[in-house]
C-alpha cells in the first residue's frame, strides 16, 4: 500500500481520504451555526406559513360549508315562500271565481228583478188599457143598446140618469151570461 505509506523525504502528505481535522472543525461549527439559524428563524417562519396556510384552507373549507349550508337554508326558504305564493295565487284565484259568481247572480237578480219589473209594468199598462178600452166599449155598447132599444120601445131614452142605469144593466147582464 504505497499512499498509505510515509513519504520519503520526512514531509508528510495529506492524505485525500481521510479529511483534515481542522476541516472538520470549521465545518462542524458553521454547520451547527446554519442549523441553529435555520432552527431559531426560518423554520419557525416556514411553520408559521404553513399554519396560515393551513388555516386558510380550512377557514375557507369552514367557510364555504357555512356558505352552502346558508344557501341550502336560503333555497329551502324560497321553496317555502314559492310554495306559499301557489297557495295564495290559488285562493286569490278560488276567490276571484267565488267573487265572479257572486257578481254573477246579482246581475242574474238584477235582470229578474227588472224583468219582474217590466213584465208588472206590462201587466199594469195591459190592465189600464183593457179597462179603457171596456170603458170605452161601455160607452159605445151603450149609446147602441139605448139607440137600439129607443127604435125598439119605441119611446125616447133621452134622460141620461135612465139610460145610464139602462146600459149599466144591460152590460150586467151580458157579463154574468158571458161568464157563465
Amino acid at each position: 500500500m504505497y499512499f498509505l505509506a510515509a513519504p520519503e523525504g520526512g514531509e508528510s502528505t495529506h492524505n485525500p481520504i481521510i479529511p483534515i481535522w481542522q476541516e472538520i472543525v470549521v465545518g462542524s461549527v458553521a454547520f451547527a451555526v446554519l442549523c441553529f439559524v435555520l432552527m431559531k428563524f426560518v423554520f419557525p417562519r416556514m411553520e408559521q406559513t404553513f399554519q396560515a396556510r393551513v388555516d386558510a384552507i380550512e377557514g375557507g373549507i369552514k367557510r364555504a360549508e357555512a356558505a352552502q349550508a346558508e344557501a341550502n337554508q336560503l333555497l329551502e326558504q324560497y321553496r317555502a315562500q314559492l310554495a306559499e305564493a301557489r297557495t295564495d295565487a290559488a285562493k286569490i284565484r278560488d276567490d276571484a271565481r267565488a267573487d265572479a259568481e257572486g257578481i254573477r247572480q246579482d246581475i242574474l237578480g238584477k235582470a229578474r228583478e227588472e224583468s219582474d219589473r217590466i213584465i208588472a209594468a206590462g201587466k199594469e199598462q195591459l190592465a189600464a188599457e183593457r179597462a179603457t178600452i171596456v170603458r170605452e166599449l161601455r160607452a159605445e155598447v151603450g149609446t147602441i143598446a139605448v139607440d137600439l132599444a129607443s127604435k125598439i120601445v119605441g119611446e125616447s131614452l133621452a134622460d141620461e140618469a135612465r139610460r145610464k142605469g139602462t146600459v149599466d144593466r144591460f152590460l150586467s147582464s151580458l157579463e154574468s151570461t158571458g161568464a157563465r
